[in-house]
Formats: C-alpha cells, sequence, structure tokens
C-alpha cells in the first residue's frame, strides 16, 4: 500500500465510560498518513475523552471498549510499558493551555532535551543542537533566548510554538492537538494553525484536531467528525459536510459560527438617532513604570459612543485593550486626556464620586466562573450592588434581582444556586443580570463569551442584543473575534501597540481596511469561511 494511503488510526465502535456513566458511545473514524481529521462539538460532547483514550490517558475510573488501532497496533490492549515507547515518541500531543503543559521552574531547554532524549542516545550538544534546529523549524526567531528562558518570560504564542516544537521534534506519525489555539490571539491562531498544516505537509504526519470551532475545523481538516453528548452526529469529508450538514446537530453549529453568519442579527441592531454622545474618550494616554522603564500602553486615545449604539475595541494581546477599559471604568487614572460618560467626568474624580458614575457603568468580565464568588448564592451575587447603593426595601431588591434573571432568560429558581451549579452559558447569564440590575446606561463587555462554546456564545448574543434594543443600552465591547464583533457591533477601533490605527463603522472598516495591520486581523478570519460566505 502507498505509504499517503496507509492508515495512522482507526477507531471502531469505541465506547467510553466513567463509573457508570457512558460518555462516548460507538464512535467510529479513520485517519491517513498525512491526513487531518478535526472532532467537533461542544463541551461535554466526548472530544477530549476520545483523545485522552487515543493516548491512554484516561483517569482510573475510566473505562474503554472497542477499537483504537494505531499503525496497526491494538492501542487498548498493549501493556502501559510497549505504549509509553509510543507516546511522545509515535503519538504526539499538543495541549490547549500550554502555561499549565510546561515545568514553570525548568528552562524550556532542559525540558526540551527530554524530548530529544526520544531519538535516542545522543551527547548533550547533540541533543541542544537538534533543539535548536526544530525551534526555528517552527518559526521562534531567536531559538537561544527561547531555549534558556523560562515558560514565564515568554508569551503564548510562543509557548505554543515550543510545544509543538517538542511534538514534531520525535518526528511523530500522529499529532492529537487538543483545542491548541482557544487561547490565543486570532493573529497568533492563525500562525500556530498554519504552521501545523505546513509541519503536517513536510514531515507527512497525521493530525486529529480536537475542537469546537467549525470555521477552523473547515479550513484546516480533510474530514469531519461532528459529536454531541458522545455521539457522532455526522461524519464525512468536510467540503460535503461544511457546505450541506445533514444532521440537525450540524446545522445548527453552523448557524451558530459568526463568520458564516454576519447578518444573523440585523433586526436587533438598528441605530438609534443621532444624539450627544454617550461615552466620549479625548486623547487619553497612560503610561506604567516596568522595571525601571517607562512603557506607554494607551498613547493619544479618543473615541466616541452614541446612546444605544455598540463600539468594539479590538486588537492582539498587548494592544491597549484592557488599560483603555480601566481608564473608562475609572480603574485607574490617566496621565492626560478625559473621559466622560453621560456627560460626567470620568477623570479627577473622588472615589465617592466614581460610585455614583459607576451606578451608571457596568463591567461584565471575561470569565464568568472567577468573577463570580463561588461560595455565595445566585441572588446574592445579582443583588450585591442593589445592598451596596442601599436600593429600595428587601422586597424590592428581591424583585429588581428577579426582574434581572428574567430579563437575561433566567428561571428565578435559581436564586439559591451557586456559580458551581450552573453551566458555563448560565454563569455569564448571571454575570449580565448582576450588571443589569442597576439599571445602567452603559455596559463595558469583556471579552464575555469568549470561554463559552459557539451555540452558547450566540445565545449570550441573542440576550445582549434584545437588551439592547428593549432599554437602549449602550456597550463598549472588548474582543479579538472579528466575526463576532461584525455581528455585535456598530462601530469598531482597531488599537496596536497603544494607539487606535484604524475606527470607523464595522462595515467600511472590515471590508476596506486601509491599514496593513487591520489587514492581518480580518486575515486571520479562516479562509475557507470567508470563501463559502
Amino acid at each position: 500500500m502507498a505509504a499517503q494511503n496507509r492508515l495512522t488510526l482507526r477507531v471502531d465502535d469505541l465506547t467510553v465510560a466513567y463509573g457508570h456513566d457512558e460518555v462516548v458511545s460507538h464512535v467510529s473514524f479513520e485517519v491517513r498518513r498525512g491526513e487531518s481529521l478535526a472532532l467537533i462539538g461542544e463541551s461535554g460532547s466526548g472530544k477530549s475523552t476520545i483523545a485522552r483514550t487515543v493516548l491512554r490517558l484516561l483517569p482510573r475510573t475510566g473505562r474503554a471498549a472497542g477499537v483504537v488501532e494505531f499503525d496497526g497496533r491494538d492501542v487498548l490492549s498493549l501493556p502501559e510499558r510497549q505504549f509509553r515507547s509510543l507516546r511522545g515518541r509515535s503519538i504526539g500531543f499538543v495541549p490547549q493551555d500550554p502555561g499549565h503543559a510546561l515545568n514553570p521552574v525548568r528552562t524550556i531547554g532542559s525540558q526540551a532535551r527530554e524530548a530529544a532524549a526520544l531519538l535516542g542516545p545522543a551527547s548533550k550538544a547533540e541533543r541542544t543542537a537538534l533543539v535548536l534546529d526544530t525551534f526555528a523549524q517552527v518559526g521562534l526567531d531567536d531559538p537561544r533566548r527561547v531555549h534558556d528562558s523560562y515558560p514565564h518570560q515568554l508569551s503564548g504564542g510562543m509557548l505554543q510554538r515550543v510545544l509543538i516544537g517538542l511534538t514534531v521534534l520525535p518526528r511523530p506519525a500522529l499529532i492529537v492537538a487538543d483545542e491548541p489555539t482557544s487561547a490565543l490571539d486570532v493573529t497568533i491562531q492563525k500562525r500556530i494553525l498554519d504552521l501545523l498544516s505546513e509541519l503536517r505537509r513536510e514531515l507527512d504526519i497525521s493530525l486529529l484536531l480536537i475542537t469546537h470551532d467549525l470555521a477552523v475545523a473547515a479550513e484546516r481538516a480533510d474530514s469531519l467528525v461532528v459529536l454531541k453528548d458522545g455521539v457522532v452526529q455526522e461524519a464525512g469529508d468536510t467540503a460535503t459536510v461544511f457546505a450541506a450538514p445533514s444532521s440537525a446537530y450540524a446545522r445548527q453549529l453552523h448557524s451558530d459560527v459568526p463568520a458564516l453568519n454576519p447578518d444573523r442579527y440585523q433586526h436587533l441592531r438598528t441605530l438609534p438617532a443621532a444624539g450627544e454622545p454617550k461615552i466620549q474618550v479625548s486623547g487619553v494616554t497612560k503610561s506604567f513604570v516596568v522595571e525601571g522603564v517607562r512603557l506607554t500602553a494607551v498613547d493619544d486615545v479618543s473615541f466616541s459612543v452614541g446612546a444605544g449604539e455598540t463600539h468594539a475595541l479590538v486588537g492582539e494581546s498587548g494592544s491597549g485593550k484592557t488599560t483603555t477599559i480601566r481608564l473608562l471604568l475609572g480603574l485607574e487614572v490617566p496621565d492626560s486626556g478625559s473621559i466622560t460618560v453621560a456627560g460626567e467626568e470620568v477623570t479627577g474624580r473622588s472615589h465617592g464620586d466614581l460610585r455614583v458614575v459607576r451606578r451608571h457603568l457596568q463591567l461584565v468580565y471575561q470569565n464568568p466562573f472567577t468573577s463570580l464568588d463561588p461560595t455565595w448564592t445566585v441572588g446574592r451575587l445579582v443583588g450585591e450592588s442593589l445592598d451596596r447603593y442601599r436600593i429600595g426595601t428587601r422586597q424590592e431588591r428581591a424583585g429588581r434581582v428577579s426582574e434581572a434573571l428574567d430579563a437575561v432568560g433566567l428561571s428565578a429558581d435559581l436564586v439559591s444556586r451557586k456559580p458551581s451549579a450552573l453551566s458555563g452559558g448560565q454563569r455569564q447569564r448571571v454575570a449580565i443580570a448582576r450588571s443589569l440590575v442597576l439599571r445602567p446606561d452603559v455596559i463595558v463587555l469583556d471579552e464575555p463569551t469568549s470561554a463559552l462554546d459557539v451555540t452558547v456564545q450566540a445565545g449570550i448574543v441573542e440576550v445582549l442584543l434584545s437588551l439592547q434594543a428593549e432599554l437602549g443600552l449602550t456597550y463598549v465591547f472588548v474582543s479579538h473575534d472579528l466575526a463576532l464583533v461584525r455581528q455585535l457591533a456598530h462601530s469598531v477601533s482597531v488599537m496596536h501597540r497603544g494607539r487606535i490605527v484604524e475606527s470607523g463603522p464595522v462595515k467600511t472598516v472590515f471590508d476596506s481596511p486601509r491599514e496593513a495591520y487591520t489587514r492581518a486581523l480580518v486575515d486571520s478570519v479562516p479562509a475557507g469561511v470567508r470563501g463559502l460566505r
């Protein structure tokens, strides 16, 4: 059989259970040499469980039945000692979070030489040379500096390249990549996915890609397996599944991809009549001293947002988005410039005066699980600000809490639950209800859906836009997801190294970007998706 047709991985009738709970049911697929297959589905669909089964990394409570064959060898029946020689050497693994995959108290080089040792006997110098060559191959500009650094001294994108380098160094036949770019900026995501595609072609490596992003899978995989609750909903070559999904669940995923449906919420995004700006940021600059060096985080930033509008701030990590938001909220004081919200100056106010402004200016954080006190009930979390501002009687406050929960589509029955008893989507709805309960004019949304599956994200976006249409809310939306910004925002400011490099209506900026940096962001939207619009 020709090498390119050789079967690398065969999964047949795989069933996995934790205790009495069956989480994967009768799953089958094949990956041939040099090909890529994506497992797609929401959290809890069984994607990562299948990956852990292939890697023989199930916890002790996990039991797998069926067939998992790698290069003709039955993975499930191999003794651990024999399989250990395959894991890392013949089957590589790229995890989701590089920060947790590397030892923080050892240099990158010392950990990389362990991967080099899998190739057999060699001197320390030979292993170091191999590591440096591999780091250069995966696009790290200064391999020696990376080799000598500790993990905390490198960016997330660099750490992910390091992990990919360590994975391909022993020249495996198969790479299992579990959400390898979900925590990265959109431009870094594109570079990492480009790198995996190039290495796959150059080294004839098979790729099993785990993702919840249908757009990424459509661009990067030869074939797809769509999972829900551990059951295959649909499988086949990418073009067929993506262009004409036959299962109801795959069609739902397809409709929830923002890049495929830019006008999905157009009926909720009618611009209000022009009036005085609700937010005015004028010539704001902010710098910090880091290790004796003054760094400018925000440099002469200006933008305005009309009442009832959504203005987006986009850019990579380090572009100044978060500092701009902290200045808007009065959590930082600018070195120069002014910020007004509803005609009230934010800068230069006392703490007591800022409390008055913040009644009308609320924040929804990126990660609801870390922003909600795990020991408090939903009722206490949503009603906290009412208690702080001593608004109404106890009965009136309870009514306001129920009203806020109802506005975001949550039942009043949840008031006695704690965050751990809620799903990710429910937690984010609680966070939104918490921001609504004071009936503010302005809500700042800091990556409010980045930790959510695409279908849950769609539900949250619909809630936000429905509330805006009903209550006339003004939003400032911080995101690196340009496809989501196109769905949700009216106008956008593109930030790069603390400055706004381009600003205007979303359609104008994204369809006809003037600046090279904006074009790079727009080009990072998966090409397969852009071509199928």
